[in-house]
């Protein structure tokens, strides 16, 4: 899968790049709390976003990872620092933002397949949640709790005016192209300038910083890969000629992948397949299989009102589903 992040050393300090959905269609925080505990404690870091979020909780790891670094943060918005990557970019010590880019907030959403007591109990965790979130908006921008409440509520997208007024950031820089295969249509209230720029495949996904690192002795760099020019980036395993192409293949597979696993009820099977680089055909069959093996929900002593005990509703809905998704 694509690494989300990549983390350089350079003479002045590290550059870290978050140019990615976070998390769950690549590898998650854990790589990257590990590789940011190796850095020297004070290092300066310059954190690049341009990403429309992801995991709310990997987002929340590496804020309190950022937050615990002594070395000077500062964090540059290069393009879409979205959902969980805004709440990253609470971070920095100095946030700087292109005069064209945009930071948005929202409440912090999430699926669940369960009983009444399950789905209560998931709109608790989301509550608790976004308290936390409220508490890192709050402590950057000094504005009240319920106004922060408010504008997460109404997912609010800021341009670098709107979030210098507000106090998100702290300095407005010339504007950037922005470029990023990234569906952000999936918000409700995206700007058309977003929308459009970010559905655009025929850039990178956002600016490409020069590298000033050193060369992993442990590394024979390929001199036509991208690699060698980013001697200390995290490269996706799998290259592909048209990169743009391969990331949406890749995600749009992954999701696939998710989708099945939450249909099935074994969502936390998700990450194994996708390490795995599972095929939705195998995908469907194990999962199936763990079916099977589980038996019925409900014993015939209680039964339901609907359609017959022989019939496999489960099996059809994944079936409909493979056949969408594949």
């Amino acid at each position: 899968m694509k690494s989300w992040y990549t983390i350089r050393a350079r003479s002045s300090g590290t550059e870290v790049l978050i140019y990615d959905e976070i998390g769950a269609y690549g590898v998650t925080a854990k790589g990257f709390l590990a590789e940011l505990a190796g850095l020297p404690g004070e290092a300066s870091i310059d954190l690049r976003l341009n990403s429309p979020g992801g995991s709310v909780f990997d987002a929340v790891a590496i804020y309190n990872a950022l937050k615990r670094h002594t070395g000077d943060i500062t964090v540059w918005i290069d393009g879409i620092a979205a959902s969980a990557a805004s709440y990253i970019a609470m971070a920095g010590d100095t946030i700087i933002m292109p005069e064209n880019a945009f930071l948005m907030i929202h409440d912090p959403s999430g699926l669940v397949v369960g009983t009444a007591e399950d789905m209560r109990a998931t709109a608790e965790a989301l509550d608790k949640v976004k308290g936390s979130l409220i508490q890192g908006y709050a402590a950057k921008s000094g504005k009240a709790d319920e106004e922060i409440a408010t504008l997460m509520a109404a997912e609010t997208w800021l341009d670098a005016k709107d979030a210098l007024d507000l106090g998100f950031i702290d300095r407005i820089a010339e504007p950037v192209k922005l470029a990023a295969s990234f569906d952000v249509a999936r918000f409700r209230n995206a700007p058309p300038e977003v929308v459009e720029a970010a559905s655009e495949t025929d850039g990178p996904a956002g600016p490409e910083p020069q590298s000033e690192g050193v060369a992993d002795a442990n590394t024979e760099p390929n001199p036509e890969s991208p690699a060698a020019e980013a001697p200390n980036q995290v490269a996706s395993e799998t290259p592909m000629d048209d990169p743009a192409t391969g990331r949406a293949e890749a995600i749009a597979h992954a999701r696939a992948v998710i989708d099945l696993c939450r249909l099935a009820g074994q969502l936390q099977m998700a990450g194994r397949f996708l390490e795995e680089d599972a095929s939705l055909e195998e995908v469907r069959n194990r999962l199936l299989a763990v079916k099977a093996e589980a038996g019925p929900d409900i014993s015939a002593a209680h039964a339901q009102p609907g359609r017959a005990a022989t019939t496999n509703p489960w099996g059809e809905v994944i079936a409909r589903t493979f056949k969408t998704k594949g």
